[in-house]
């Protein structure tokens, strides 16, 4: 059996990387332009951006940040970049977990060996993989305590998920879900919920089991919703969707960082473990998916449906020292705002309410997310 080391993280460092569809500026559609955007984006030796399993994807990535102000520096001068080259080329940045109209069958897959095999390896289940997340990391001390706070951290999953629900479309169809994106990810054999680990070894052994029968290629084939992440010595946080604008992502990835910390801090004073079924994850889960901000949770203490505003801000006050701690109050404070109104999912049916056109959607979304201003030379 191969050894897996956990890098360790004395710190809560803060990575965030965000998935980006590239539309056409003129049709809306999908575009499968990452090799032409990637030419005028500069030289890139920290993997700052990158392609995903489809070309109409454009990966943005921080470095390992210490505060959420940090990442959104980071962020905003890549994400910067990313519109001037994608002005140059006639395409817009879409921020949202599926789009409204593009077929899957129309995107080509990035030319890499990897993703060929994963293609042959899985399939349909691998080309209709256009969806665009955003996932979290946090840095944690040793690959034991990522695997407890993977293990109770998921009973806020369903939370985070309904704060960034932006996927309520499929091949052109109001599917009746705000994330669609998030069962297109459930139907692939490594991805959902995680499965339950007591202990790093355990993780390692069910890593080496799954490579060593053919399950999977390599450990990067585990799509957990949340999962330890040994290289950079992290907690993954990968449930959920690619929220509308970056304040939104910003806020999200605050609550996530303060979420870690004070689950490690929890299991370093020995806190008791309070069970949660999985199945009552599974059912929040569902309820997120299908009502996104006005999903009905049932709190895993008392077991009383709640909404989610009232989860979010109860969730917010317990957190709030830490927050002070991280210095991300102010990030924090935007969920209870996000929480209370309209999801992503909603603002996108809205939109095509009061339009009748999924490609006023694009337009007006991509144009609303942009945090660079629009160039005079811009969308001829």
């Amino acid at each position: 059996m191969a050894t897996i080391d956990f890098t360790s993280n004395q710190r809560p460092t803060l990575g965030i990387e965000i998935e980006l569809g590239l539309v056409d500026h003129r049709s809306m559609a999908l575009s499968s332009s990452y090799a032409e955007l990637a030419k005028l984006l500069p030289a890139d030796d920290a993997n700052q951006f990158k392609p995903e399993l489809m070309q109409c994807v454009v990966e943005v990535i921080t470095g390992v940040c210490n505060t959420v102000d940090e990442a959104e520096t980071d962020l905003r001068a890549k994400i910067a970049m990313v519109e001037n080259a994608a002005d140059q080329v006639g395409l817009r940045l879409w921020w949202g977990a599926t789009h409204p109209f593009s077929p899957w069958r129309e995107q080509q897959v990035t030319p890499d060996e990897r993703y060929h095999q994963l293609v042959e390896l899985l399939q349909e289940l691998a080309r209709r993989l256009v969806t665009f997340g955003l996932h979290v990391h946090v840095g944690v001390d040793s690959g034991d305590k990522a695997v407890m706070i993977c293990d109770r951290i998921l009973r806020h999953l369903p939370t985070l998920l309904a704060l960034t629900c932006s996927s309520p479309f499929w091949e052109g169809r109001q599917t009746g879900l705000q994330s669609h994106r998030s069962k297109i990810m459930e139907g692939l054999p490594t991805a959902g919920m995680p499965t339950l680990m007591r202990n790093w070894s355990e993780y390692v052994w069910l890593v080496n089991h799954m490579v060593g029968t053919g399950f999977i290629n390599t450990i990067r084939e585990i799509w957990w919703d949340v999962r330890p992440h040994h290289k950079f010595g992290t907690v993954e946080v990968r449930v959920c969707d690619m929220p509308g604008n970056l304040e939104d992502t910003l806020a999200v990835s605050a609550l996530i960082q303060c979420l870690v910390k004070s689950l490690s801090d929890e299991i370093d004073g020995g806190t008791y473990q309070h069970d949660c079924h999985p199945m009552m994850v599974r059912q929040n889960k569902w309820r997120a998916t299908r009502f996104g901000t006005a999903a009905q949770l049932v709190d895993s203490y008392s077991y009383q449906v709640v909404t989610l505003a009232q989860a979010v801000n109860e969730l917010v006050d317990k957190l709030t020292p830490m927050a002070a701690d991280l210095k991300c109050e102010h990030h924090l404070e935007r969920c209870c705002h996000i929480a209370g109104s309209p999801s992503w999912a909603d603002r996108q049916l809205s939109i095509l309410a009061e339009t009748g056109s999924a490609e006023e959607i694009v337009r007006q979304l991509t144009e609303g997310s942009r945090v660079s201003p629009v160039k005079a030379t811009s969308y001829p």
